[in-house]
């Protein structure tokens, strides 16, 4: 849907993300993201927390079967992606739910570090024709320096 604001979050990881099936068989993961504020009270100089606010991400496909797989219960993380409202009954009273159509997720490493495997892509050949190269040998930046000019890949950023 056009016009959802694009969102930033760091928060903490409420709960494992759970990973599901639809009918079609298309993964799709669901986690709940705590984004608490923390200020500085100048009087007495020290940090207090604000009211935490839950966000409901989703993230599908082989992405959410990554998400699932690597974000674990009290994980910081930053989540980019498109944030919606939906309103929804629960017991007789209507409730607002804030959730996040996740486009890109990791852990942030201001308190801790990662490891990083590249995953194979199991969908190579919709890969190749996307991108008119051999699947997981892919090298976008490699593409780019052999690319004649004005391809795709002149929008491309040089670093």
């Amino acid at each position: 849907m056009s016009g959802e604001p694009i969102v930033t979050l760091i928060g903490h990881v409420g709960a494992d993300p759970e990973i599901r099936y639809v009918a079609s068989g298309t993964p799709v993961c669901n986690f709940s993201l705590a984004v608490t504020p923390r200020t500085l009270n100048r009087q007495t100089n020290q940090w207090e927390n604000g009211a935490t606010a839950w966000y409901r991400c989703t993230i599908w496909r082989e992405h959410g079967e990554h998400v699932a797989e690597t974000i674990q219960k009290g994980m910081r993380v930053i989540v980019t992606g498109r944030l919606t409202v939906r309103t929804y009954e629960h017991d007789g009273a209507e409730r607002t739910a804030l959730e996040v159509a996740v486009d890109e997720i990791g852990p942030t490493l201001r308190y801790a570090t990662a490891h990083v495997t590249k995953t194979t892509n199991t969908n190579s050949q919709a890969h190749s024709q996307v991108q008119g190269q051999a699947g997981d040998d892919y090298d976008p930046w490699a593409a780019q320096a052999n690319s004649p000019a004005g391809s795709a890949f002149d929008s491309l950023p040089p670093f």
